[in-house]
């Protein structure tokens, strides 16, 4: 068989042209793996603070990825721990792409450190001694300790950025980074999304220090939801962030991404497939959502609707001075 080109390979594994585009060194598509390493001299090399075996050996790992340059994940199971008292949680919960799970309880119950063993793949070794299994098996450890191969994204409660680049370059610079066709389209269309989520319009031109926490809340779900690779997205509190909730869940879910989303606004938590209940540290009930809730939902949201209409009158500077209508 012949081997593949380096440009097919870069194609088939966006992972190794990023790391390709890192090296001070040129890149032929049209030869092979071998005979573009074997072009490179050892003093070249060495000149460039480079060792040929390393390097090699570097490639073949990354070659051994999935195509995408992240494992597919289709199940997300999580077998039970203990509470804060020690007593043993009874639940092995099997996640599956494009659901979304909401993790309700009291302030301290623990729902961050639910989001926390996940967000870690945990192995019995957090405080709560939980396991995280992806696709019914054990992780590789490589995906819990290597940052470029995180497969799960968290939105935390507090979005604040850094680093001084526009909104632009920034959503750009992950696009280009994620190899994807037409990368300004693309980061278009996800400051286009987030812009549809907030009610505060921001411009690829406005500095990402300057964003809200709201609009960077929505610049990173819309970023998460379009450009994103990582499979599993955990989000701690949406409900005060200024975002439109329920699109961005549905914004989320339509990626075929496992959603888990901790929260005390029963409009959310009613759009999940199941609710995790936390008591004491620990995941006390398993609900599904039955359809008597999801016909409450659906009055929910008419009145969530018409008290979004009145903050955004008050936003204008206009009066609430009628009957106010039954919405539900």
């Amino acid at each position: 068989m012949t081997a593949p080109s380096l440009g097919t390979l870069m194609a088939g594994y966006p992972v190794l042209a990023e790391f390709l585009a890192t090296l001070p060194l040129s890149v032929s598509p049209e030869a092979t793996l071998e005979q573009w390493l074997d072009g490179f001299g050892e003093e070249e090399l060495a000149e460039l603070g480079l060792d040929r075996n390393r390097l090699a050996a570097h490639v073949e790992l990354l070659l051994r990825r999935d195509g995408t340059g992240a494992e597919a994940v289709r199940t997300l199971t999580i077998r039970g721990g203990r509470d804060k008292t020690g007593r043993q949680e009874v639940v092995e919960l099997v996640l599956r792409a494009g659901e979304i799970v909401c993790i309700v309880g009291p302030t301290g119950s623990g729902k961050s450190r639910l989001l926390a063993d996940i967000e870690c793949l945990a192995q019995g070794d957090t405080p709560t001694g939980r396991v995280v299994l992806l696709n019914g098996g054990v992780p590789d450890p490589g995906l819990r300790f290597a940052p470029e191969r995180k497969l799960v994204a968290q939105l935390s409660q507090n979005m604040n950025f850094v680093v001084d680049l526009s909104v632009g370059d920034f959503v750009a610079m992950h696009a280009q980074v994620r190899r994807v066709d037409e990368p300004d389209a693309v980061a278009a269309r996800v400051i286009a999304c987030a812009n549809d989520l907030t009610g505060e319009k921001f411009s690829a031109q406005t500095s990402l220090t300057q964003l809200s926490g709201g609009q960077a809340r929505a610049l990173m779900i819309a970023d998460a939801a379009l450009l994103s690779a990582s499979p599993v997205v955990l989000i701690d509190e949406i409900e005060n962030a200024g975002v439109d909730r329920s699109r961005a869940l549905e914004l989320l879910a339509a990626g075929d991404k496992i959603v888990l989303i901790a929260t005390h606004d029963p409009l959310l938590a009613l759009r999940g497939s199941r609710r995790l209940v936390i008591r004491g540290g620990g995941i006390a009930q398993v609900i599904e959502t039955s359809d008597a809730e999801r016909r409450a939902l659906a009055r929910l949201e008419r009145v969530d609707a018409g008290l979004m209409d009145l903050r955004d009158r008050l936003r204008r500077g206009g009066r609430i001075e009628e009957d106010l209508p039954s919405w539900t």
